[in-house]
């Protein structure tokens, strides 16, 4: 590529010298530039697609073989209050399937009894629902989350796992599917507007909020008109001291936040840092609410970037994951995902409720060896691995690591870099899946 750039550039000089000599002779530079830029782009698509530019010293697969393992032998360690997996990417049928398998492992040998995912709480309380002789299917269940990247067969297949499960479970050991993420509102209204009628309040100015037409909030109010009719029927199920009312108060709550999310979304950064600090208050109270049923430790699931234990933005704000391992420290248990190569269903950038799949190279020297050492999914406990190793060191040093989030830009498609975090992976999490060829989720109708 270095050598078609220099012949371009040299045959660019040679014309224009000669143009000068010409006069009225066109100019052929812009033609040259446009070819050179033409030309750049395609190589580096090229790279991209391969791989990228490798200058990272490929891992003994030997050493790491020793302490990769599959799935089925994951373990956690004592005392752990939360289990975060994260995914690399939103768009992959793999990580999602992951939900399930790491979910199985943690209910039939730690006893763990909640599934916590990266969705708001009233599409998820829909979901848990279902799981609890609700009608319906688990496909409508799954659309009921209100994502498009929830709606696919292996959601699907782990709410009618629990379902099953539930069929059967002892009193007070059935699951439960929680969200704790406030981005939606419609459910949370749905399930407020349930709880104050059952507690026979007053509802007509709740009521007035939503526009039956539109099936959303009406526009006829302003946030803070809004919030503030929320708030009050809030106070009103806070003063009957009923323990029936908890949940009630939290989809208030979690309305709340969503208009105060609102708010600030038009500054990305404060609505990153919002969202994750109010997803951190969520966890708390799905914690709470597990303590209260016996259970010690709970299971969520959410984007890589949201699990960290460490994610700064800026000086001021952390990630969910970062807030969580700063409070519980070694009971915090963060299990991080990557890929080697990965086709990654993605929002379509001229209309986002289409979908397009795309390729990706995590460029990540784990999931190469992983690769290599013929796993097609594995997972690396950090705390397993001897210090000292040549292993331990590559582990604790920064790397290449895939990070796809819910949306494409062509220049993910010629620079790596778009989407690839360099960072050091045992402080990110301490654990990690590594999935070798990551399939692009099939949406459900």
């Amino acid at each position: 590529m270095k050598s078609i750039v220099l012949r371009i550039v040299y045959f660019c000089r040679q014309n224009n010298g000669n143009m000068k000599n010409k006069g009225t002779q066109k100019h052929p530079v812009p033609w040259i530039l446009l070819a050179l830029l033409t030309v750049t782009l395609i190589c580096g698509g090229l790279y991209s697609y391969f791989g990228g530019f490798k200058k990272i010293k490929p891992i003994d697969t030997e050493e790491f073989a020793k302490y990769a393992n599959p799935i089925s032998d994951l373990t956690i360690r004592n005392g752990v209050r939360i289990v975060a997996l994260g995914e690399a990417t939103h768009g992959n049928a793999e990580f999602q399937q992951l939900k399930l398998d790491i979910f199985k492992i943690l209910v039939e040998k730690y006893g763990v009894r909640a599934f916590a995912l990266e969705g708001d709480y009233g599409c998820c309380e829909t979901v848990n629902r279902y799981i609890h002789d609700g009608k319906g299917t688990a496909e409508e269940a799954a659309a009921a989350l209100g994502f498009t990247i929830y709606r696919t067969k292996e959601m699907a297949n782990l709410i009618e796992w629990m379902r099953k499960y539930n069929e059967t479970a002892a009193e007070g050991e059935d699951l439960r599917f929680y969200g704790f993420d406030m981005q939606l509102y419609d459910y949370n209204y749905k399930y407020l507007l349930e709880a104050a009628k059952n507690h026979s309040l007053k509802t007509t100015e709740l009521e007035q909020l939503w526009d039956k037409d539109q099936d959303a909030f009406s526009t006829s109010s302003t946030p803070d008109q809004k919030a503030k009719v929320i708030e009050q029927v809030k106070q009103e199920l806070l003063q009957l001291n009923d323990s029936t009312t908890v949940q009630a108060v939290h989809f208030a709550d979690v309305l709340l936040q969503n208009i105060a999310l609102g708010k600030v979304m038009d500054d990305r950064s404060k609505g990153i840092m919002l969202r994750d600090s109010l997803m951190f208050v969520n966890t708390h109270w799905i914690m709470a609410q597990e303590e209260a049923r016996g259970n010690e430790c709970i299971f969520i699931t959410g984007h890589n970037g949201h699990i960290q234990c460490r994610h700064d933005y800026g000086k001021t704000g952390k990630a969910m994951g970062a807030l969580l391992s700063d409070e519980l420290g070694e009971a915090y248990f963060a299990i991080g995902t990557d890929f080697y190569k990965a086709r990654v269903s993605l929002p379509k950038l001229t209309n986002k409720m289409k979908r397009s799949n795309h390729t990706f190279f995590s460029h990540d020297p784990l999931a190469e060896a992983a690769k290599k050492c013929g796993f097609e999914t594995c997972w690396l406990d950090f705390s397993h691995i001897p210090e000292g190793t040549e292993l331990f060191f590559r582990v604790s040093d920064y790397t290449w690591l895939g990070d796809v989030g819910e949306g494409y830009n062509p220049l993910m498609a010629v620079l790596p870099m778009a989407y690839r975090d360099w960072d050091n992976p045992a402080t990110l999490y301490d654990a990690m899946i590594f999935v070798t060829n990551a399939r692009p989720i099939n949406i459900l109708p």
